[in-house]
């Protein structure tokens, strides 16, 4: 909240949100759920950054954001809080989304978190919240959310934008499938389509989004009933829209939420975690153990060897071979230049260890 901002009395609506309060189905009793609501966004890449927009113009009360990437000049095209800057300085998006979004609504409550979310971290910042949106753009990690929704009794909202094609559904555990219940299992890597290898139509990303922003405030304001039931299907290139109904597609032998395993949760980190970001030409490297690197100290050593940039967030190291090392805080890592697991790591081992 700024300094000229004035606090919000429990029972008080802010005139700011009048044409929402107009909204019959809302009025100023949802309004006031929503003043009091609770929501984490998983990924504040395109689908998160145009959730985060609603979420904070629309009132919500306390919004956590997730997200372990910075901004690159590719994002511009469709991730809306970001500017040329942001990339000129590879900000981290949460960072930098947490500042835009106080600048249009300082009477929300924003959290952000530069980090990756994995089993040793997911129920922390997944829990305390009301609802979980995703924009994750990641199979994987909507097997984990969905673990701890599931778990945890959490609503989740599921949405997936690619080229032209996007996807949405509202989560509900104990009441609707969960995400294992439709998918057994996440898809080999580089089996499905992203937005790095097969690009993505703005609008799509604004469709889905909305979507999904239309089901939270349904669910916040307390009007369920309104909720969709289905999972909706957009095709904007070839003029499709659709929904399939998922009533029956609940498993009672579902190993998340018809036997209560928790397999993605539960998975123990050995070593260090390496993953090729499909289209990136990049790896990620995760330790088993969040480390807690000197930042500056780094700096000084890496730049007699080559070019290095610094924030409060992040180092990044140009090396003479082509490739970039962007260091974190707290010892995860991507290296750019090279989508081979054994080379980067070795590229990591060599100035930071392992």
């Amino acid at each position: 909240m700024s300094a000229t901002e004035k606090p919000v009395s429990p029972g008080t609506v802010p005139g700011r949100y009048s044409r929402q309060v107009l909204f019959g189905p809302l009025g100023e009793s949802g309004q006031r759920k929503l003043m009091h609501s609770r929501v984490a966004i998983v990924g504040m890449g395109a689908l998160g950054t145009v959730l985060a927009n609603h979420m904070v113009r629309a009132g919500i009360g306390y919004l956590r954001l997730i997200d372990r990437d910075f901004v690159e000049e590719s994002n511009l095209q469709r991730q809306m809080l970001y500017e040329e800057a942001d990339a000129a300085a590879s900000r981290p998006k949460a960072a930098a989304a947490a500042e835009r979004l106080g600048r249009i609504n300082s009477l929300v409550e924003i959290e952000p978190h530069v980090t990756d979310l994995n089993p040793s971290n997911a129920e922390e910042l997944l829990t305390g919240v009301d609802l979980v949106l995703d924009g994750s753009d990641n199979f994987a990690v909507r097997f984990l959310i969905n673990d701890v929704c599931v778990k945890h009794g959490i609503p989740w909202i599921y949405g997936g934008a690619v080229s032209a094609r996007g996807v949405m559904m509202t989560i509900l555990p104990g009441a609707t499938p969960c995400f294992r219940c439709l998918f057994q299992q996440p898809p080999d890597q580089g089996a499905m389509e992203t937005c790095d290898t097969a690009g993505v139509l703005g609008p799509i990303i604004h469709v889905v989004a909305s979507c999904q922003a239309a089901e939270a405030l349904k669910l916040l304001s307390g009007n369920r009933e309104a909720l969709n039931k289905g999972m909706l299907h957009f095709d904007l290139w070839h003029n499709f829209q659709g929904g399939m109904d998922m009533s029956g597609a609940r498993r009672e032998e579902c190993p998340c939420c018809g036997q209560g395993q928790f397999d993605y949760l539960t998975a123990e980190l050995e070593g260090e975690t390496l993953q090729s970001l499909c289209g990136r030409n990049a790896v990620q490297i995760v330790p088993v153990r969040p480390r807690q690197l000197d930042l500056e100290e780094l700096e000084l050593a890496l730049r007699r060897s080559g070019s290095t940039e610094r924030n409060a967030f992040l180092l990044k190291y140009r090396a003479d071979n082509g490739l970039t090392l962007v260091l974190f805080p707290d010892g995860r890592a991507m290296v750019q230049g090279t989508a081979d697991l054994a080379a980067a790591k070795s590229f990591y081992s060599r100035y930071v260890g392992m």
